[in-house]
């Protein structure tokens, strides 16, 4: 996906995974100093960099765009492990972290990376292109599914509050997995072109990729990847006392936490979708971005749905008013971008500004 990224792994990226389990191993169970926090907090933010880095040298084996669904997938395994790593130790105080995590994450991605690019693109060469068949699919799975698993359950009267009951749950995970695995198979098998970066005349682009990893390196990537995402775990749950603390120190609302976790982890991705757009390659930034909130919702509710079967307390999905009003105005909006498959900075403006919406409704409800 990245045709400049070196073969040979950086040393930074193959030592830090190591050392951040080391660490991990080192703290397990315990109570953290000031200091502790800062070290562990430090090596969770180079664990993250690390692990979305060598997602990139597998992706750049493989291709596009199996390379933006190897990035999509690896972000979605670190938010999952993140939310259930919090909700376990959260008790009923953490019923809505799913719902607050997934939300957050959409909005960053549709609106925060989706304006980003479209705005870095835009910029560059006036007028950012794009592929609309498939963003324009991209974007209806990801609708159909939080319309599914997020506003859904405020309207139900099966059981009190915005939750699912347990049929309608199991539904809802089914969906969201179903519709997931086709769109996957929609981008990486029957309609790869749609998915592919286009010329300004609208021409596909399927470029070759120069100087890829060897399988050698792609394999200890992967191996470093897998130590990296359980360095994430970990060290996230040592630090998310701390986080929630902070936030209740700061006298901000209990679903900030999830704003949090959304920003840590896609954070990296963002930069990669920038780059890539930067490059004239807005279609590949829109794959990342879009993948991402498919990823993030079609794999974290089911997953959230299987682990609430042992953890405690209920699994409230449902959105509160404002955040539906945002979501529709995000799925609008999208469609009115998507449209034309060419966009100015406007349009990516129009995004950012969803963003910061919810930034400041997220702090001051």
């Amino acid at each position: 996906m990245i045709a400049r990224l070196r073969s040979r792994v950086p040393h930074w990226t193959g030592a830090l995974p190591v050392l951040a389990v080391v660490l991990l191993a080192l703290t397990w169970g315990r109570s953290l100093s000031v200091f502790m926090v800062a070290l562990v907090s430090c090596f969770l933010a180079g664990a993250v960099l690390a692990a979305v880095h060598h997602a990139e040298v597998i992706a750049h084996r493989v291709g596009e765009p199996f390379g933006s669904l190897v990035l999509a997938v690896a972000v979605t395994i670190i938010e999952v492990a993140l939310i259930v790593t919090l909700m376990a130790d959260g008790g009923d105080k953490s019923a809505a972290l799913a719902r607050d995590t997934v939300f957050a994450a959409l909005m960053i991605t549709c609106n925060g990376i989706v304006g980003l690019c479209l705005l870095v693109g835009a910029l560059k060469r006036k007028v950012a292109v794009f592929n609309a068949e498939g963003t324009g699919a991209a974007l209806a799975t990801v609708a159909t599914v939080a319309g599914l698993s997020l506003v859904l359950p405020t309207f139900t009267t099966s059981t009190p509050g915005p939750q699912f009951s347990t049929p309608q749950l199991v539904f809802a995970s089914v969906a969201a997995l179903g519709l997931y695995g086709m769109f996957v198979t929609t981008q990486t098998v029957r309609h790869r072109d749609y998915f592919l970066p286009v010329t300004s005349s609208g021409e596909v682009i399927d470029e070759e990729h120069l100087h890829p990893p060897t399988a050698r390196t792609a394999l200890i990537s992967l191996g470093l990847l897998a130590l990296a995402l359980i360095a994430v775990v970990g060290l996230a749950k040592a630090v998310s006392p701390t986080i929630e603390s902070g936030v209740a120190a700061a006298g901000l609302p209990s679903s900030v936490v999830g704003v949090v976790i959304a920003l840590l982890v896609l954070l990296p991705e963002t930069i990669a979708a920038a780059r890539a757009a930067y490059r004239d390659r807005v279609q590949t930034s829109l794959n990342l971005a879009l993948g991402s909130a498919m990823a993030s919702i079609g794999l974290t509710i089911p997953a959230v749905a299987v682990a609430s079967v042992w953890l405690e307390g209920p699994l409230i999905l449902g959105l509160g008013a404002s955040h539906m009003v945002l979501l529709a105005l995000t799925v609008i909006v999208g469609t009115l971008t998507v449209i034309p498959g060419r966009a100015t900075p406007l349009q990516g403006g129009v995004h950012l500004a969803l963003l910061a919406a919810y930034l400041v409704l997220a702090i001051s409800p």
